[in-house]
């Protein structure tokens, strides 16, 4: 208890953290194992989709761009994707699913950028470049470094060896340079998917009351988030991308991170 208060704490500190409304939109690149101890193929998930609360999936076109970075060499991944049908607990919708190999040992950090989604309901685009990551034998090879995205959250800690209790910090760039006062969108991923199935698992948690959890990036583009709770966290920077409009309507082009937490045995 007190190792989760005290992360509550720097949390509070490092960036100011509160509940917003709730848009919660989180585009996904999902395996359930992050921390391999030896090579092989891997599956992914690529769903657009309301994770903390399992609702509403959203249909996904067809990326422009998926791709896998490992030791700094950059590798196109489009050619693997496969078209699925994803089932929420409210309705079905499109997405893509892989199996990418991972041969060598080190941290691969997979990345998507996605078609833009037209949310009716505003009016206006939201384009999620997001990064996840996988790492192999323990050997650690650039987790920490950007990759070249528009728009990316760099984490400064290692994201597939968060513990639960402890703190998540990440720095967001937005072409190369660290962003402030940017709100930062923290969802956890409750219902984690059935692969097999395509469909989307028994929920761990629900949201808590009032919304959203928000935190704000400091003068130097940097948040820090206390970890409550094992599985999956994602970190989503709202518009702040470059890019502003898309066919001739607004764009969020937002900035999604996900770090895998795990309780300390």
């Amino acid at each position: 208890m007190k190792l989760i208060t005290s992360a509550l704490a720097a949390a509070a500190l490092s960036a100011a953290v509160f509940v917003a409304p709730a848009r919660a939109h989180f585009q996904l690149i999902y395996t359930p194992e992050v921390n391999l101890e030896k090579a092989g193929d891997i599956p992914l998930l690529l769903v657009f989709w309301h994770p903390f609360s399992n609702g509403h999936a959203m249909d996904m076109g067809k990326p422009e761009q998926f791709f896998v970075v490992h030791k700094g060499e950059k590798t196109d991944l489009l050619g693997k994707l496969q078209p699925v049908t994803f089932k929420g607990a409210e309705n079905s919708s499109a997405g893509y699913e892989a199996k990418v190999p991972v041969r060598r040992l080190g941290d691969y950090i997979f990345a998507i950028v996605p078609a833009p989604y037209l949310e009716k309901s505003e009016d206006k685009y939201i384009q999620q470049l997001t990064k996840s990551y996988v790492n192999v034998g323990g050997t650690p090879s650039g987790w920490d470094k950007p990759i070249g995205l528009a728009t990316e959250i760099v984490p400064l800690n290692k994201p597939t060896v968060v513990l639960a209790g402890s703190t998540f910090t990440g720095q967001l760039l937005s072409e190369g340079k660290p962003v402030a006062g940017a709100e930062i969108e923290v969802e956890y991923m409750a219902a984690e998917p059935d692969m097999a199935a395509r469909k989307a698992g028994t929920p761990k948690a629900a949201p808590p009351p009032g919304g959203a959890v928000v935190a704000v990036t400091d003068a130097n583009g940097m948040f820090t988030f206390g970890i409550p709770k094992a599985g999956f966290w994602g970190f989503a920077a709202l518009g702040s991308g470059p890019a502003k409009e898309h066919d001739g309507k607004p764009l969020s082009q937002d900035a999604v991170l996900w770090v895998r937490a795990n309780e300390l045995k």
